[in-house]
């Protein structure tokens, strides 16, 4: 039994894993600690570059690299990992990832003050120390209406509703917490059983931590670790919403399985419905000030996939 197992997928970034790797090196402990990297069927040379760099760092006695059978995605990735080691604790970290000095040990150290909390994040941020986003409110089908709709007024009125949660200092319980990098106790596996595999990517971490919190584990925010966090190098997807390209099916499919699965066929549709409510206003809006379009190319028929 390891103390800690770190996940790391692989997909087409080589380069970002290994240094990420390294930034983790000297915060484990190498006699108790492992990490595993899934190489999602990337092709081309990604599997002997990571294999070059691992043994070229030394690192052959600390990391482990798996191959998984098809590229399932972010959830069967990881599931692959957590079952390649057994761990009292799991960190799951994007390959975009780089630990702060003593980011593990707050971690850790917030594990430890806190049972109660099954899943613990970091303080996410970019490379300049500016802080992201990572705290969230669940989706649902209001939260659609807000962000389709992107205007103030409304956000502030149904603030409530609103998913993305200020940056805090302060320790902090959100409804879930961004995967790009979350430490995960070996009881919320046990008890709740693996990621759902039928997202290939995106939502998943919101349904895990939703599942979690109604097994009886809290879930936690510590700002006390950085973690930079190199976000859209992992996936084009950012890039892809950035400007406002259509976006891939298994976003929509994903959105699609997470409001059924939480609320049911009923619950899919009022969120499409919100959806084009929130599209009626941004148009609207557009429309009497010469904005450029808010959403997605194709976004009003791709919502209705899955």
């Amino acid at each position: 039994m390891k103390r800690i197992c770190v996940v790391i997928i692989n997909y087409k970034t080589p380069e970002l894993v290994l240094d990420c790797i390294s930034s983790l090196r000297e915060q484990l402990d190498w006699d108790h600690d492992h990490i595993v990297v899934v190489d999602n069927c990337s092709g081309g040379n990604d599997v002997s570059r990571l294999e070059q760099g691992i043994v070229e760092d030394g690192l052959g006695q600390l990391v482990t690299l798996v191959t998984a059978p098809s590229n399932g995605g972010f959830s069967s990735g990881n599931n692959i990992g957590i079952a390649a080691v057994s761990a009292n604790y799991y960190l799951l970290a994007n390959g975009d990832t780089l630990f702060r000095s003593g980011a593990i040990a707050q971690l850790l150290r917030g594990a430890e003050e806190y049972p109660e909390a099954g899943m613990i994040s970091p303080r996410l941020e970019w490379p300049d120390g500016r802080a992201q986003i990572s705290c969230f409110r669940f989706h649902s089908p209001i939260s659609e209406l807000i962000t389709i709709a992107s205007i103030a007024p409304l956000t502030n009125m149904l603030q409530q509703f609103d998913v993305p949660l200020p940056v805090t200092e302060e320790v902090s319980w959100p409804n879930w917490i961004s995967f790009a990098c979350v430490l995960v106790r070996r009881q919320v596996v046990e008890r709740v059983g693996p990621m759902d595999e039928g997202y290939f990517m995106y939502y998943e971490d919101a349904d895990y931590c939703r599942q979690a919190r109604q097994a009886g584990f809290l879930v936690m925010n510590w700002p006390l670790a950085h973690v930079v966090h190199l976000r859209g190098q992992s996936s084009g997807l950012k890039k892809m919403q950035h400007q406002r390209k259509r976006l891939p099916s298994y976003h929509y499919q994903s959105r699609a399985r997470y409001f059924r699965k939480f609320y049911g066929p009923l619950g899919l549709v009022a969120s499409n419905l919100c959806w084009l409510v929130g599209r009626f206003v941004s148009g609207l809006r557009e429309l009497l000030t010469g904005k450029e379009r808010t959403v997605a190319e194709s976004a009003l028929r791709d919502i209705w996939q899955g």
